[in-house]
């Protein structure tokens, strides 16, 4: 019990966003890498703002290959997720994130897009020790509503934001990324539930949450 203490302790804690697409995760981790929360230094992962900027570059390097863009690109196209099979990719784009950035010890990294499944959940772990979630919880009425109204202010040059794409995205979130909540709350992670509306600024999902 005390390795596995002292290897959580040497991982960087982190905390994950938890909600469907359109409910503001991003705006609210850029919120928290600026003021932090709890206390706590964040720094802001966006799994899949880096996916977009790896497909838009379409350049291999140490991290990915020319086949994993290629493979990514299709994953953003189709809105799926990465299987468990896939996650080494996702933990080279994760790791290089952290090591750009220079992240010590003491930062807390803010999840978000990563994990989406509990197969990621249990990889992931081997990275970072996820000890809090928030779960952004939004109707899908509320986020069609803030996805036409761009409240979070995230929403420009989204390809993957018509109709379609929108309710393929809420299925999957149903069905594959909500159970992450129980998975979370069965490691005695941190859990704050936050009722996003239609329109709350990041700014106000921020303030609500730091109160607690």
């Amino acid at each position: 019990m005390e390795n596995a203490t002292e290897e959580a302790v040497a991982r960087h804690r982190a905390i994950v966003l938890l909600g469907p697409t359109g409910s503001g995760k991003t705006p609210l981790g850029e919120t928290m890498q600026r003021r932090g929360l709890w206390g706590r230094q964040c720094l802001h992962f966006d799994f899949g703002a880096n996916l977009r900027e790896i497909v838009r570059r379409n350049c291999p390097s140490r991290q990915v290959t020319r086949e994993d863009i290629e493979f990514l690109r299709e994953v953003l196209e189709s809105g799926a997720l990465l299987e468990n099979e896939h996650f080494p990719v996702a933990g080279r784009i994760l790791q290089s994130f952290l090591a750009a950035a220079g992240a010590e010890q003491r930062t807390c990294i803010v999840l978000n897009g990563l994990p989406r499944h509990v197969g990621q959940a249990r990889a992931i772990e081997t990275l970072l020790h996820v000890d809090a979630v928030i779960d952004l919880q939004c109707s899908g009425e509320t986020v069609l509503a803030r996805i036409r109204s761009d409240i979070g202010g995230d929403r420009v040059g989204r390809i993957d934001d018509d109709l379609d794409a929108i309710r393929t995205k809420l299925a999957i979130f149903r069905q594959r990324t909500a159970p992450l909540l129980e998975h979370y709350r069965g490691q005695a992670a941190r859990i704050e539930t936050l009722e996003v509306t239609d329109a709350m600024t990041p700014q106000q999902a921020w303030q609500a949450l730091n109160a607690r």
